[in-house]
C-alpha cells in the first residue's frame, strides 16, 4: 500500500472529509506522511467558495505537480468543491493529474486511486456514525458535521451550485457519532453545518437544533458542545432557553454579512441594521455569558459611501466578540454575479481594514473584561518542548477553535509537576492582548 500526504485547504467542513479520507484508506492499508518529499500520493482536498481560495487551490496544485515531476511514479489526487464546479477547466489546465473527484466519493478514493470504475453517485457524500474518520484535530476536541449542502438562496454564495440542497443527518447517527467520540476521549465537539439553525426543516421539523443539542447533552464525557453557523432569522425562544445548559458554550455565529437595507436585498438576506440589534441585546439579555461572532462582506455592488457608513455605525453598536470581515467575490452562476461592480479591489480592502480597526479597540475593550478571573481553559495538543517551556495553548468557552483567539497558559512549575497534560485547567487571567488572554495554571484540574 501507498504512503499517503494529504492537504486540506478551506472551512471545517472540508476538514471533516478529509479525516474521512484518511480513515477509510487507513483501513485499506495506507499509511501517512506529513512531508511531500517522503509520500508515494498526494492527495488535495480543495476549496472553491470564493476567487482567493480557488487561488490557493490551484497555487496547491501547481506545487504538487513540481514534487509529482522528481518521480513519475508519484501520484496526484485532486479532490473536492474546486473539482465539483471546474473539473472540465482543471484537466485542460493540469493534464498531469492522475485523479480527479468532486464532493461525491471521498470515501471511496481508495478503489479510485485503484483505478476501479464505480458507479458515480448523484448527491454529495454525507458520512454517518459508521464512516471510517482520523480525528485531526487533537486529543479532546473534534468537529461534528451535521448536515450537506444549502437551501438558503443569498445571491453572492456558490455553496448550493456547489453541494446541492440542504441534506441533514440523522440524529441517531449523530449521537452516535459523538458517542464513539467520547469513547475515544473527546471532550468538546463542535457541530458544522451550512446553517446549524436549519438542521431537519427538510423534515418538517421546526425545531431539530434543539432537539439534537438536547439528545447530545446526555452524551456522557462531552463536556463542551458548540454549534458554528447559524442564520440569525432562525434564532427560537427554544433555542435561546437551551443555550443556558451548563454542557452548551454560550456561543452564536451568526453571520449578518451586512446591516445596510440597500445591500442586503441585494444580497438576498432580509435582516438590517434594527432587527438585528433588537435580535443582539435579546441573545445577551437571555442567555447568560453570551458571546457572538459574526461575518461580513465588504464591497458588495450598490455599497457606496452611504451604505458602507452603515455598517461601520453597525459594528459599533452591536459590540461583537469575534469578527470576520471578507471582501466580496463575484462568483460565477450566483445572481449577484451579474451586478455591476461598484467597488475596486483596493477600496474593498481598504473598507476591510476600517472595519476590523473599529473591531480591534471592541476585541481588546472585551478580553480585557477578564483580567483577573479564573476561566476554565480546554488544553490543545502541543509538543513536549513547548510544556517544557512552561508554555501551553488554549482556549475558553467563548473561544471557537481555528477562528478565534487563544488562551496562553504560562507557569513552568506546575505544568512541569501536572505530569501528562489534563484536558482541562483552571487558569488566572494576568494579562490580555487584542485577540488573546494570558494566564497562569493552578494546581486544580478541573476534569
Amino acid at each position: 500500500m501507498s504512503k499517503v500526504a494529504l492537504i486540506t485547504l478551506g472551512c471545517a467542513k472540508n476538514l471533516v472529509d478529509s479525516e474521512v479520507i484518511l480513515g477509510c484508506l487507513n483501513e485499506q492499508g495506507h499509511s501517512f506522511t506529513a512531508r511531500l518529499e517522503e509520500a508515494e500520493v498526494v492527495i488535495i482536498n480543495t476549496c472553491g467558495f470564493i476567487q482567493q481560495a480557488r487561488a490557493e487551490s490551484q497555487q496547491t496544485i501547481e506545487k504538487a505537480l513540481a514534487w509529482k515531476e522528481k518521480d513519475p511514479l508519484r501520484r496526484l489526487a485532486v479532490v473536492g468543491c474546486l473539482v465539483e464546479r471546474y473539473k472540465d477547466y482543471l484537466k485542460a489546465s493540469y493534464p498531469q493529474v492522475d485523479l480527479w473527484s468532486g464532493v461525491t466519493d471521498f470515501d471511496r478514493l481508495g478503489e479510485l486511486l485503484q483505478n476501479k470504475r464505480l458507479v458515480p453517485r448523484q448527491t454529495t457524500f454525507l458520512l454517518d456514525d459508521r464512516t471510517p474518520r482520523v480525528i485531526t484535530t487533537g486529543s479532546n476536541w473534534a468537529y461534528v458535521k451535521i448536515s450537506e449542502g444549502c437551501s438558503h438562496h443569498c445571491s453572492f454564495c456558490c455553496i448550493p451550485l456547489i453541494k446541492g440542497p440542504y441534506k441533514s443527518r440523522s440524529m441517531a447517527s449523530i449521537v452516535s457519532e459523538v458517542r464513539n467520540l467520547a469513547a475515544l476521549g473527546i471532550k468538546e465537539i463542535n457541530l458544522v453545518s451550512q446553517d446549524s439553525t436549519y438542521f431537519g426543516r427538510e423534515h418538517g421539523l421546526k425545531t431539530g437544533l434543539v432537539r439534537l443539542l438536547d439528545q447530545l447533552m446526555a452524551v456522557k464525557g462531552i463536556k463542551w458542545i458548540r454549534w458554528l453557523y447559524g442564520y440569525p432569522e432562525e434564532i427560537t425562544d427554544d433555542l435561546l432557553e437551551i443555550m443556558n445548559e451548563e454542557k452548551i458554550c454560550p456561543y452564536f455565529d451568526l453571520p449578518f454579512q451586512h446591516a445596510s437595507a440597500t445591500v442586503v436585498k441585494k444580497m438576498g438576506r432580509s435582516i438590517t441594521a434594527g432587527d438585528a440589534l433588537r435580535l443582539i441585546e435579546k441573545i445577551r439579555n437571555r442567555v447568560k455569558g453570551a458571546v457572538i461572532r459574526t461575518s461580513l462582506i465588504v464591497g458588495f455592488p450598490g455599497e457606496g459611501l452611504k451604505e458602507f457608513s452603515e455598517l461601520k455605525q453597525f459594528v459599533r453598536e452591536a459590540r461583537f466578540e469575534h469578527l470576520g470581515v471578507f471582501t466580496y467575490s463575484p462568483e460565477p452562476g450566483t445572481k449577484a454575479f451579474y451586478l455591476e461592480e461598484t467597488v475596486c479591489p483596493a477600496e474593498k480592502e481598504a473598507r476591510r481594514q476600517e472595519l476590523m480597526a473599529i473591531q480591534k479597540e471592541i476585541s481588546r475593550n472585551f478580553y480585557r473584561t477578564f483580567k483577573g478571573q479564573t476561566l476554565e481553559v480546554l488544553l490543545e495538543d502541543q509538543e513536549e518542548e513547548q510544556a517544557e517551556k512552561g508554555v501551553l495553548y488554549g482556549r475558553a468557552r467563548f473561544q471557537a477553535p481555528e477562528v478565534d483567539g487563544q488562551v496562553i497558559v504560562k507557569d513552568k512549575k506546575r505544568l512541569l509537576a501536572a505530569g501528562k497534560k489534563p484536558d482541562f485547567m483552571l487558569v488566572k487571567i494576568s494579562g490580555t492582548r487584542t485577540y488573546d488572554l494570558v494566564g497562569e495554571a493552578l494546581d486544580v484540574e478541573v476534569i
